[in-house]
């Protein structure tokens, strides 16, 4: 796919080395070597398309002033027969130039013989990469801080496809460990207070309304409540639900059977049930993921014995009072932690460590990105110096860490859902806000910036609504070309694109040309809010053209149809954008 921004960024260099060459052949500059120089693209349009820092940054090697050394370069560039049209000297010595109009015209060609596919890049040259995102605790509902997860994770995902990456979606279903005994032990207490005297009593009371049954348990729960629990479980209201669904199929029968095998049958029936929720809910949220990932598998294979053993053989972990330590300190750390403790018990992170060689030795990924709540700093190192331990190339895990989300409405603080009057959750988010504007909306920070969701905004049907805003600059276009079909003017196959000379087309297809550019930087620096970015000032760019520069009443037919397919492929630009984030592209609003 073509990089139209890159290749005259490429082919500006190679002019300007040329020229450097001229001068040293006819002894106009000495023979040195040459430092490095920068081409960019300038803020101020009037300074050029590119600019360059050529003679600046080469004035102490040919020991003269920048400006003189400018001069001679722009007296030997070979512009000819190349997509520049000129090249300025300005201030102490930058040297300007401008792309001629083919270049421009080659852009709008470029957008629509692409069509779909335009924006895509090399970048990635089909490196596998696997994604792991939300990987929410499977034993409760997912909370906003999830929501904000999975969209960056997704996004994130797609920006690597269309980068040039073979880029998988994952999620780590943490269904082993503390959690899920501190799970079943939760759903054994709530089944016995149900099966007790009182939960009988209010079951019959009930009988017809199973909301008002946990409501009422639920409010019982407190320290001197009815049905009081201990600090070390879940509390919520969908832990008593699944205690009185199971109850509804098995009434008393898991009373009198021991504790362990209450809690398995408990967690056995509500814990896939669960799994399910998250799937079907990030399906809502339209996230479909390659893979489902038990831990329960590093586990029932041995994964994390075999990493224990393998750094006990590398002498990168000792035992010490029955208990196996990795010796942390040799990777800068303070101090070493625990691997596996004295009573044989594996500690949280051994599983994370198998679950990570897993992805970059036994799958061969070449790199796993994780995207994780900002309290993870602390664990990302660890895991890091382990995979080191282990003979893993640390570099190829990487770990977008991402900040806490405060829901705002009218400039206050959110917590509770308007609808349920509960914590808000993803699903209670998304039956308040279109799909869209939370896709969107989670992606418009960098994920390391703290974050204010509107909820009010996010509703707007108005400009203020980045993603309403350029959700209509698409829906613009394509009723702009419905009206003018309905008048029997019909999309051209060709037209002369070198009659776009007015600035705000011009500034518009030079937007266009940098699409490509802006992909790769999202995905080097993944940072899907690149794009986003890109679409709000494309809708921008897009408008104010309209606004400005009549398509139906254009001057000249042919600049009418001139204009007509720079809409055209401003629509294809805003539909490839918005299905890199996975957003609609209504046609009518």
């Amino acid at each position: 796919m073509s990089d139209l921004i890159n290749s005259a960024s490429l082919r500006l260099r190679e002019i300007i080395m040329d020229a450097l060459g001229v001068l040293v052949a006819e002894q106009e500059i000495p023979a040195v070597p040459l430092p490095s120089f920068n081409i960019e693209i300038p803020a101020d349009k009037s300074h050029g398309d590119f600019a360059a820092n050529t003679a600046m940054v080469c004035a102490k090697a040919l020991k003269m002033p920048p400006r003189k050394i400018a001069e001679l370069i722009c007296d030997k560039l070979s512009l000819e027969g190349t997509i520049f049209e000129k090249a300025e000297v300005a201030g102490p010595g930058f040297l300007n130039f401008f792309l001629s109009r083919k270049w421009f015209s080659d852009v709008v060609k470029n957008v629509l013989d692409e069509g779909g596919d335009y924006g895509k890049t090399q970048l990635g040259k089909g490196k596998k990469v696997l994604v792991e995102f939300v990987s929410a605790n499977p034993t409760g509902p997912m909370h906003i801080g999830n929501a904000r997860g999975g969209a960056i994770g997704d996004c994130l995902a797609s920006v690597l496809q269309w980068a040039g990456y073979h880029a998988e979606r994952e999620f780590y279903v943490n269904d082993a460990g503390n959690q899920i005994e501190k799970f079943g032990k939760s759903l054994e207490l709530r089944y016995m207070q149900l099966c007790s005297d009182k939960g009988q009593e209010l079951i019959a009371q009930y009988k017809d309304d199973t909301d008002k049954l946990c409501s009422v348990i639920y409010e019982g729960s407190g320290e001197d409540g009815e049905f009081a629990m201990p600090e070390d479980v879940y509390l919520g209201t969908d832990i008593i639900e699944h205690a009185k669904n199971f109850y509804d199929i098995n009434g008393k029968a898991m009373e009198n059977v021991s504790g362990e095998e209450r809690r398995k049958a408990l967690v056995d029936y509500a814990l896939p049930i669960n799994i399910a929720g998250l799937e079907r809910d990030l399906k809502k949220y339209r996230i479909v993921y390659d893979n489902w990932f038990r831990e329960s598998t590093v586990h029932e294979k041995n994964e994390t014995k075999l990493v224990v053993d393998k750094l006990m053989e590398a002498d990168k972990a000792y035992e010490q009072d029955g208990a196996i330590w990795f010796r942390a300190t040799d990777y800068g750390m303070d101090k070493d932690f625990v691997l596996r403790r004295s009573n044989g018990l594996y500690t949280y992170i051994v599983p994370d460590i198998a679950y990570h060689y897993n992805k970059l030795v036994t799958r061969n990924f070449d790199k796993a990105i994780n995207v994780l709540g900002a309290d993870h700093h602390g664990y990302v190192p660890r895991l890091k110096a382990a995979l080191n331990a282990l003979g893993v190339d640390e570099t190829k895990l990487d770990v977008v860490l991402m900040q806490m989300v405060r829901l705002v409405r009218n400039g206050e603080t959110v917590k509770l859902s308007k609808r349920s009057g509960k914590a808000i959750t993803l699903v209670t988010l998304l039956d308040e806000i279109p799909i869209d504007a939370a896709r969107f909306f989670f992606n418009l920070r960098e994920a390391n910036s703290q974050f204010e969701f509107d909820l009010g905004l996010a509703i707007e049907k108005t400009s203020q609504n980045p993603v309403y805003y350029v959700q209509y600059a698409h829906a613009r276009i394509c009723s702009m070309l419905r009206t003018l079909a309905d008048e029997g003017i019909n999309i051209p196959s060709s037209a002369d694109f070198d009659l776009l000379s007015d600035a705000r087309e011009i500034e518009l297809i030079r937007h266009l040309a940098s699409l490509p550019g802006e992909i790769d930087q999202a995905a080097k620096t993944y940072d899907p809010a690149k794009i986003t970015k890109y679409a709000i000032d494309l809708a921008t760019l897009f408008h104010r053209f309209y606004d400005a520069c009549s398509v139906k009443n254009a001057e000249s037919e042919e600049l009418r149809n001139a204009r007509i397919l720079l809409c055209v492929a401003v629509r294809q630009t805003l539909r490839n954008v918005l299905e890199i984030l996975n957003i609609d592209r209504p046609e009518k609003m």
